[in-house]
C-alpha cells in the first residue's frame, strides 16, 4: 500500500489538531466555569456578610442580654435567601453568637479575623467547622467607628463543585457538536483539496511544483499575476527583465512599480487584451491578458508580454501606409463635391492639411477660371487656395497672379508634368531665384521642405499644387512624393470636370440670355417689369418670359419652363418661344394657342427619341431624354379690361388688386406641354386698372428647404407688401425676399400693371350691308380724325376703310361693324359673321377686281385677320402720320 496522497495526510493532520483543540477547550471551559464558580461565591458571601453587618439593629442586637437569641433567626432566614452555607456573628475575639450548627455556637470562630477586628475586611479560602469554604468576614462598628462585632458568610467549595458539575454536560455537548463540525470541515477541505491536487502526493507535487517553477522562469514570455485589488502576486525573471521590476515588486500595488502608464492601466482595469502593442522604453511589448475568475478562481488578471521591438520598423511602416490610405480614401469622398473649380481647389487643401502637409498652395491658369482650356503659356497662374496650419506664411496670397521662372519646381512640373520634390529649401538656388527676399522669409517662418505637383487631367495642365512641410522636422521623402501625386492626379480630374461644366454652364446661360428678350416692346396696356436669374447651384434651365403686341391694341404674357437643365433646354426654351410668336400672330385663344404649343413640344420628343435611337440608346434611355414644359398665357384687352389666360402645368398667377389685396385665380390646370390628349381651358377676368398681374416660374416660390405651399405664403405676403410701387421696385423687393444667394433653379418673373385706353380713343359704327353705306362710314371716320387731329392719315385711312367695308359687303355677311382705335398707332377693324378669310393675291392685268387687299398691304404697316366667336375681324395698323414707314411694331412681332 502507498503513502497517502497529501489530500489524505491533510485530513488526518486537520484531524488531529481539531481533537486536540477540541480536548484543550473543554478542560479549558471547565477550569474556567470553576474559576468563575469560586469568583462569584466570593463576591456573593463578601456583599452578604456587608449587608448583614450593616443591617440595622445589628448594634443593639449584639448589645442585648442575649444577642445569639436575636441574631441567630435572622442569620438563618438571610443565609437561605441569600444562598451561602453559613452566616455567623462574633464577638471581636471570635466568640459565635451564630451558626447553622447551633451546637457550634458559642465556640471559637475557626479563621483569620485580625484584620476585621481591626476594622478590615477578610476573603479567604479555609477548612472550617463545615469543611473548605470560600468566606468573608467584615467588622460591625458602632456610631464612634468601634468594632463591637464581626460577621463572617461563606460558601462551601462542595457547592461551588456542584454548580460546576452542573455545567459539565453543557460542555461536553458543546464540545462534541464542535468536534463533528470541525471534522466535517476536515473532510470537506481535504475533498476539495484531493481534487485540486487530482490525489497526488507529496513527492509527485514538489516534481510539479519545481517543474512549473522550471517553465515559468525559462519561458522568453513575461508573466504577471495580479490579484483583484491590483497588487502584484507572481512575476517571472523575463518580466523582471523587461519591466525592471524591482526585487520587492511581489505584494506591492500595480501602481507602485513604476510600469508604463499604459500597462499599468490594462493590470488596473482587468479588462481582456489579445495581441495588444504597447511600447516600454526603447521596447515594443505585445500584450495578452484574461482575468484568472473564468472558472471559479480568485479575482484578479494574468498578463503575458512578449517583446516585438524587432517589428517596431514593420508596424510604423504599416501604421503609416494605412494613414496614407485613409488619406486617399477621405479625398475621394471630400474632393470634387461640387462643380466648382475654386471650391474643388479648396477642398483638396482642406484634406492635405494638417494631414500631409503644414501649407498648401493651389494655382489654376485664368483660363481653367473662366471653364476654358489652359493656354500655352500655363506658368502664368493665378493662386486660388491657400492653406496652412498657421493663418500668416510668407506666401503669395489667394488672388495673386504669378508667372513662375523657369528654374522654379512649379514651372519644371509644369513644363516636363512630373513632380518635383526639394528635400532641403535652404539649399535650392533654383527655387530662391523666384523672389529671393520672399524665399529668405519663408526659410526663415521654418518652411523647409517643398513637393510641386502639376495639376494635369486629359494631357492638359491646369495648374500646380504645392505641398510645405514645416512643423515635422523630416523632409518630404519619396514616398511622399507618390503620395503628393495621387492627390494631384485626384483633385486635377475633379477641377477639370468642374472647368467642363463651368465652360458648359456659361454656355447655357449665354444662349439662354441670347433667346430671352433683350428688352420689351412699346405697348400701352401694361407698366411691365422683369427679372431673370439663371441658377447658381446648377445648370441654367429653360425658364423663359415674353411680351407680345397683339392686333387691336391687345398684349400677351407668357411665362414658360423647359424641364431640366443645361443647352438642351435653352435650345428647347428658343424653340417654344419663337412658337408661341408664330401662334401669336395668327391671334388665337390662350387655350387653342396651348395645343398648338403642345403638339409641338409632342412632336419635339418623338424626333428626339427617335434620334436617341438611331444613336444607339436604348427606348428606355431614349424616353429619359423626354422634353417636358409648362406655360402661362394670357391676353389683356386695354379697352374692356378683360384678360383671358390658359395654363398648361404652371403656377398659378397672383393679381394684386390697386388696394393690396392678393389673391391666386384659380385657372384650370391643364396638362404639362408634351403629355397631349388633353384639352386646355381659357379664365377670363376682370382686371381694374391699377392691377397687377404676377406671372413667375416655380423657381421663385421652391428651393430645399420649402415646398410651394410655404413658397405661397411668402410670396402672397411680399406682394401685399409692394402694393402701389411701380413694377420694377415690385420686382426687385420679390426677388429680395423670395430668393437665397444661390438659387438652385432658374427664376423668371413678370409683373405687368393693367392701364386702359381711355374711352374717346375708341369709336364704333355698324354698317348696312349696302355699298352705298360705304360713303357716310368713310365721312364719320373723316370727322373723328379731325377730332383726333389726324388730318395727315384722313386720305391712307379712307382708302383702307373703303377697301375693307367693301370687302365685308361682298364678301362677309351682316352684321358688320368697323371699330377705330388711336393708341401708338392708328388700327381700322372691321367685322362681320362670315368665317371665310381673305388672301392676298396679285390680279391679271385684266382683271376687274382682287386688288383691295393688295392695296391695303401696301398702305398699312401691318394688317391681318383674327376670328371671333361670331366670325372675324379684318384689321389694319398704320402711323398717325399716314406714312409708310418702318414702325415698332415689325420690330416686336
Amino acid at each position: 500500500m502507498g503513502a497517502p496522497s497529501v489530500a489524505g495526510q491533510m485530513f488526518a493532520l486537520q484531524l488531529l489538531v481539531v481533537v486536540v483543540l477540541v480536548a484543550l477547550g473543554a478542560v479549558a471551559l471547565v477550569l474556567q466555569s470553576r474559576y468563575d464558580s469560586e469568583r462569584g461565591a466570593s463576591v456573593r458571601s463578601l456583599a452578604v456578610a456587608e449587608t448583614f453587618a450593616r443591617a440595622p439593629g445589628m448594634e443593639e442586637a449584639l448589645e442585648s442580654p442575649d444577642p445569639s437569641a436575636v441574631l441567630q433567626p435572622l442569620a438563618e432566614a438571610a443565609r437561605e435567601r441569600s444562598r451561602v452555607d453559613f452566616i455567623v456573628v462574633m464577638t471581636p475575639e471570635g466568640t459565635r453568637y451564630t451558626h447553622p450548627n447551633p451546637d457550634r455556637i458559642g465556640q471559637t470562630f475557626i479563621g483569620t479575623i485580625e484584620p476585621a477586628a481591626a476594622g478590615g475586611i477578610v476573603t479567604e479560602t479555609y477548612t472550617g467547622t463545615l469543611g473548605p469554604s470560600v468566606r468573608a468576614v467584615v467588622p460591625v462598628t458602632s456610631e464612634d467607628g468601634e468594632v463591637v462585632g464581626l460577621v463572617a458568610a461563606g460558601v462551601t467549595l462542595e457547592r461551588i463543585g456542584a454548580t460546576a458539575a452542573r455545567q459539565l454536560p453543557l460542555l461536553i455537548g458543546g464540545a462534541a457538536v464542535a468536534l463533528v463540525l470541525a471534522t466535517g470541515g476536515a473532510a470537506l477541505i481535504g475533498r476539495r483539496l484531493r481534487n485540486q491536487t487530482h490525489g497526488l502526493g507529496p513527492a509527485e507535487m514538489t516534481r510539479m511544483y519545481e517543474h512549473h517553477d522550471a517553465v515559468l522562469h525559462s519561458v522568453k514570455e513575461a508573466v504577471l499575476i495580479t490579484d483583484g485589488d491590483g497588487r502584484l502576486l507572481l512575476s517571472n525573471d523575463e518580466a523582471d527583465r523587461l519591466l525592471g521590476l524591482p526585487p520587492d515588486a511581489v505584494g506591492r500595488h500595480v501602481d507602485d512599480l513604476r510600469l508604463p502608464t499604459s500597462i499599468a492601466t490594462l493590470l488596473v482595469s482587468g479588462r481582456s487584451a489579445t495581441d495588444e502593442v504597447h511600447p516600454a522604453a526603447d521596447l515594443l511589448l505585445a500584450v495578452n491578458q484574461r482575468t484568472t475568475d473564468l472558472r471559479g478562481g480568485p479575482p484578479g488578471s494574468v498578463m503575458t508580454l512578449r517583446d516585438t521591438t524587432e517589428l517596431r520598423v514593420l508596424s510604423e511602416r504599416a501604421e503609416l501606409t494605412r494613414k496614407r490610405l485613409k488619406l486617399l480614401y477621405d479625398a475621394g469622398g471630400r474632393i470634387g463635391t461640387t462643380l466648382d473649380v475654386r471650391r474643388t481647389a479648396e477642398e483638396l487643401a482642406q484634406v492635405a492639411v494638417p494631414r500631409f502637409a503644414d501649407f498648401i498652395a493651389i494655382d489654376l491658369a485664368d483660363p481653367v477660371l473662366r471653364g476654358e482650356e489652359p493656354g500655352p503659356d500655363s506658368t502664368v497662374v493665378r493662386r486660388v487656395a491657400l492653406r496652412g496650419v498657421r493663418d500668416d506664411p510668407p506666401l503669395y496670397p489667394v488672388g495673386e497672379l504669378i508667372e513662375f521662372v523657369a528654374s522654379t519646381p512649379q514651372a519644371r512640373g509644369i513644363g516636363s508634368g512630373e513632380a518635383v520634390l526639394l528635400p532641403d529649401l535652404t539649399d535650392a538656388p533654383a527655387w530662391r531665384a523666384q523672389d529671393p527676399e520672399r524665399a529668405e522669409r519663408i526659410v526663415g517662418y521654418g518652411i523647409h521642405s517643398l513637393i510641386s505637383v502639376p495639376l494635369r487631367a486629359r494631357g492638359s495642365v491646369l495648374g500646380t499644387a504645392t505641398f510645405l512641410r514645416s512643423r515635422e522636422p523630416a523632409p518630404f521623402d519619396e514616398d511622399d512624393l507618390s503620395l503628393s501625386e495621387e492627390l494631384a492626379l485626384r483633385a486635377a480630374i475633379c477641377i477639370d470636370n468642374a472647368r467642363r461644366y463651368t465652360r458648359e454652364h456659361t454656355m447655357a446661360v449665354a444662349l439662354q440670355r441670347s433667346l430671352l428678350p433683350r428688352g420689351l416692346p412699346e405697348q400701352n396696356a401694361f407698366d411691365v417689369a422683369h427679372r431673370y436669374l439663371p441658377a447658381q447651384a446648377g445648370e441654367a434651365g429653360g425658364d423663359w418670359f415674353d411680351v407680345i403686341p397683339l392686333s387691336g391694341a391687345r398684349v400677351a404674357l407668357v411665362v414658360g419652363d423647359v424641364v431640366g437643365h443645361g443647352m438642351h433646354a435653352a435650345a428647347t426654351m428658343g424653340r417654344l418661344r419663337t412658337a408661341v410668336h408664330n401662334f401669336s400672330t395668327l391671334d388665337l385663344p390662350p387655350d387653342e394657342l396651348l395645343a398648338r404649343i403642345d403638339e409641338l413640344v409632342t412632336r419635339i420628343d418623338l424626333e428626339e427619341s427617335e434620334a436617341a435611337v438611331l444613336d444607339g440608346a436604348s427606348e428606355e434611355t431614349a424616353a429619359d431624354g423626354l422634353v417636358g414644359a409648362t406655360c402661362l398665357y394670357a391676353v389683356y384687352d386695354p379697352i374692356s379690361g378683360r384678360c383671358v389666360l390658359a395654363r398648361a402645368g404652371h403656377p398659378l398667377p397672383a393679381l394684386v388688386s390697386p388696394d393690396g389685396d392678393v389673391t391666386f385665380p384659380e385657372l384650370p390646370a391643364g396638362p404639362p406641354l408634351g403629355l397631349g390628349g388633353l384639352p386646355f381651358e381659357a379664365e377670363e377676368l376682370l382686371l381694374p386698372e391699377g392691377s397687377q398681374l404676377v406671372l413667375y416660374t416655380d423657381g421663385l416660390l421652391e428651393d430645399r428647404d420649402r415646398d410651394i405651399g410655404s413658397g405661397l405664403t411668402r410670396l402672397r405676403r411680399t406682394l401685399a407688401a409692394t402694393a402701389g410701387q411701380p413694377p420694377d421696385e415690385a420686382c426687385r423687393e420679390v426677388f429680395g425676399s423670395m430668393l437665397t444667394d444661390r438659387p438652385e433653379d432658374d427664376v423668371a418673373l413678370l409683373i405687368a400693371r393693367a392701364r386702359r385706353l381711355p374711352p374717346d380713343r375708341v369709336v364704333e359704327w355698324d354698317v348696312p350691308t349696302d355699298p352705298a353705306a360705304v360713303a357716310p362710314v368713310r365721312a364719320a371716320v373723316t370727322r373723328q380724325l379731325t377730332t383726333w387731329e389726324l388730318d395727315e392719315s384722313v386720305f391712307v385711312t379712307e382708302l383702307i376703310l373703303s377697301e375693307l367695308v367693301t370687302n365685308a359687303i361682298r364678301y362677309g355677311s351682316g352684321p358688320i361693324r368697323v371699330r377705330l382705335i388711336y393708341d401708338r398707332c392708328l388700327i381700322c377693324e372691321v367685322s362681320d359673321a362670315a368665317s371665310t378669310a381673305p388672301h392676298l393675291r396679285y390680279a391679271a392685268s385684266m382683271d376687274e377686281g382682287g386688288r383691295g387687299l393688295f392695296l391695303v398691304a401696301q398702305l398699312a404697316e401691318r394688317w391681318g385677320t383674327r376670328y371671333t366667336i361670331e366670325g372675324k375681324v379684318i384689321w389694319a395698323e398704320q402711323s398717325p402720320n399716314g406714312q409708310l414707314s418702318e414702325g415698332a411694331w415689325l420690330d416686336v412681332v
